[in-house]
């Protein structure tokens, strides 16, 4: 693991972690689970993304809380971080580590010639998410169920061309691998092996949230929607697939990010060119005068993505989200953006 992978489990947000924990923080203070405490000693600081308790001392960080409440060392505490949150890393001893396998894309391109929805994708899809089923039809999401029952949702990533580079597969069971036997964010990594997409998984709640087959790019999300964009359209920039579906429901044209945590090098290089002439044969973003939009999620991680994306795209304009709403899938069901035709 090298310090960019460190720091990026070091700057999740906190509170999220603790939650993860079983920790239930109300403005920014819960019962220490150092101590036996009775009066909510555990203070959270988000600006610092730190701990302390001021009855018997306990303090530190993200990885800090995860060795204590899990009662594991350094690294057996932030490879749980990792799998927790969807971050991939490299493993702490990189020469017993094979080198990856490449995306076999051949493999996987028969399963969303005809995608097919089974009733647990239906059921979050459309009753949960409420997405206009044309979105789901454009994304070619399709789903599967692995040798123990489990249902999952296979979500692909395709470059601007068209061309399959990656599969997300999403746990659509009830309760994925989680340490309070609730939704879990677990992750297999890029090296996640098995049938359709990572198949093979155990059922039930000890199945991981997310699994990559081997070699997966799931980088930017829903790119061949750049090919759509006509001069002085607005495209928006979502955190996660979900946002962008919420997104592409509610009629707007939208990319997304993996997650705060997991914008690389390399798909900043690839935002970078949106705002520059490229020679493809066709018109680009940056002739387009195209205008960026975004709606970050309601925390630190959320607004810290927004001003990295900044970086790449000056004129990426910032929109908030109402009270209560989390992120814009929040805000689409509270808003009432999700009455669409079914």
């Amino acid at each position: 693991m090298d310090r960019f992978e460190l720091q990026k489990l070091r700057d999740l947000p906190i509170e999220g972690v603790a939650g993860r924990l079983g920790l239930e923080v109300v403005k920014h203070k819960c019962l220490c689970p150092f101590h036996d405490d009775h009066h909510a000693s555990l203070s959270f600081s988000v600006r610092r993304n730190t701990y302390r308790c001021f009855a018997c001392g306990a303090h530190g960080g993200v990885i800090d809380l995860a060795m204590g409440l899990l009662n594991k060392g350094f690294v057996e505490a932030t490879k749980w971080l990792a799998d927790e949150h969807n971050v991939i890393i490299t493993d702490c001893k990189p020469h017993e580590v094979p080198p990856p396998k490449p995306f076999d894309a051949q493999r996987y391109e028969r399963y969303f010639e005809h995608p097919w929805l089974n009733e647990a994708a239906r059921r979050f899809l459309f009753d949960e998410r409420r997405l206009d089923p044309r979105v789901v039809r454009w994304c070619r999401l399709t789903s599967w169920k692995d040798k123990q029952g489990t249902p999952w949702l296979q979500i692909p990533y395709f470059d601007r061309e068209g061309k399959l580079i990656g599969i997300q597969n999403r746990n659509l069971s009830p309760s994925p691998r989680s340490p309070r036997g609730g939704e879990g964010l677990a992750n297999e990594g890029a090296s996640g092996q098995g049938g359709q997409g990572g198949q093979g998984g155990q059922g039930g709640g000890s199945s991981p949230r997310f699994r990559f087959p081997a070699g997966s790019e799931c980088g930017i999300y829903n790119l061949p929607v750049l090919n759509l964009l006509k001069p002085g359209e607005e495209l928006w920039i979502t955190e996660g697939c979900s946002d962008c579906w919420s997104m592409l429901s509610a009629g707007h044209k939208a990319i997304a990010i993996p997650s705060a945590t997991l914008l690389t090098r390399k798909d900043m290089e690839l935002l970078s060119t949106f705002n520059f002439p490229l020679d493809l044969g066709r018109s680009t973003l940056g002739e387009l005068s195209t205008k960026f939009h975004m709606y970050p999620d309601c925390d630190e991680p959320g607004e810290r993505l927004f001003l990295q994306l900044k970086q790449v795209l000056p004129n990426l304009e910032h929109h908030q989200l109402s009270p209560g709403c989390k992120d814009f899938s929040d805000y689409y069901l509270s808003a009432g953006l999700a009455k669409l035709p079914r």
